[in-house]
């Protein structure tokens, strides 16, 4: 009906005025989006000072991609050059995504932000402590979960027995049966348990693993065809950067597989992976979201996920700082598995996003995404 609706319309408009339609149309052609500045060379420029296999930035401006490059190699031990279309793992980029994640589920009505451990995830045994534990102090690192999880439930999460969401129950239950690091609610602990425990919950209530819910409900809608989880490349081959052990050159690549990531145990604080064109797609819809001109979620829950409680300089996967060419605030987050490594920059006051990513971890990378993140903000 609504499309009979909208053809009926233009049917009226073209018999009142069949030149206005033809100058708009015109108008549309001429008007679109310049292609985004290609901005390889200036990152090899800075890729060869830091001497790591493999860069890759973009800049997003007033919504749209306005520069983009990938320079280097995908292994250090081969010359097969990275792409544009390549993917990078993200690490703890994936914090704000989860939280996206929930807040998507919170407007579905079937979690709240007060929702605690002990309501939805009523069938595991837990210290008393855990039970009033909100969805939102995990989401924001004020859970009292650990900031490193005991020695045998990680390499537990290391041998990746069972399907993830199977991994991420027997890790979050033996969490649940310690003692949390400090009291809930006391002190900030920056935990990728604390995510863990998040997923868990969400998949709880959504009767979905993780992955698939943020695959469908943030992926998919948002146009991040390139996203997956784990390393990103295909055991065996080289098709997609691979990792690198090391904090300063020479790097020793790391081949995908088991041992190419984080346990899936932990997937909600940090197994995503994409290409840079979609981090930055997915920092520019955050960006939109700060500025009210969001889509998949109400202004008020982008208030939610990104101003952090009093007192506290972290929001739901998120720091913030000022940054004068953030037009005021800047949101910011890094990732890494120690071998890969990324950042996001967002400049809601000035309608800006960066993104810089690197097939390394350790200092050479740090510094070689900030300086490609520095030459776009000044070129930007």
């Amino acid at each position: 009906m609504r499309r009979l609706v909208l053809g009926a319309r233009l049917r009226s408009l073209l018999r009142v005025n069949f030149f206005v339609v033809v100058v708009v149309v015109a108008t549309l052609i001429c008007s679109a989006p310049a292609a985004p500045r290609d901005v390889t060379s200036q990152l090899e420029r800075i890729r060869e000072k830091h001497q790591i296999p493999a860069l890759a930035a973009a800049a997003v401006a007033e919504g749209k991609l306005v520069a983009i490059g990938a320079t280097g190699t995908r292994s250090a031990d081969a010359t097969t050059v990275v792409t544009l279309d390549d993917q990078w793992h993200v690490g703890s980029c994936t914090k704000s995504m989860t939280a996206s994640l929930a807040a998507m589920l919170v407007e579905d009505g079937v979690i709240r932000w007060e929702s605690t451990i002990s309501e939805i995830l009523s069938d595991l045994p837990m210290r008393d402590i855990w039970s009033d534990v909100t969805l939102e102090d995990l989401l924001v690192q004020r859970s009292g979960a650990p900031g490193e999880p005991p020695a045998a439930l990680w390499q537990e999460a290391l041998a990746q027995r069972g399907l993830p969401v199977e991994q991420r129950r027997a890790f979050v239950r033996g969490i649940l049966a310690q003692e949390p690091e400090r009291p809930p609610g006391t002190k900030w602990i920056y935990s990728d348990s604390g995510y863990a425990i998040a997923g868990a919950m969400l998949e709880k209530v959504a009767g979905q693993p993780w992955e698939t819910l943020i695959r469908e409900r943030l992926f998919l809608p948002l146009g991040m065809l390139s996203a997956g989880f784990g390393a990103p490349a295909t055991p065996g081959q080289l098709d997609q950067p691979w990792g690198h052990k090391g904090y300063e050159a020479p790097f020793k690549p790391v081949a995908p597989g088991p041992n190419a990531d984080n346990p899936p145990a932990i997937g909600p604080a940090g197994t995503v992976h994409c290409s840079i064109a979609d981090l930055a797609r997915y920092a520019a819809w955050h960006v939109a979201g700060e500025r009210g001109e969001g889509w998949l979620l109400s202004p008020e829950s982008f208030e939610k996920l990104h101003h952090p409680p009093e007192g506290q300089t972290y929001s739901m996967g998120w720091c913030h700082l000022r940054r004068r060419w953030a037009g005021g605030e800047a949101l910011m987050h890094t990732g890494e598995n120690t071998m890969f490594y990324a950042v996001m920059w967002l400049g809601p006051g000035a309608d800006t996003a960066f993104v810089a990513t690197a097939n390394a971890d350790g200092y050479d990378a740090v510094d070689a995404c900030d300086d490609a993140i520095r030459h776009l903000i000044n070129e930007f």
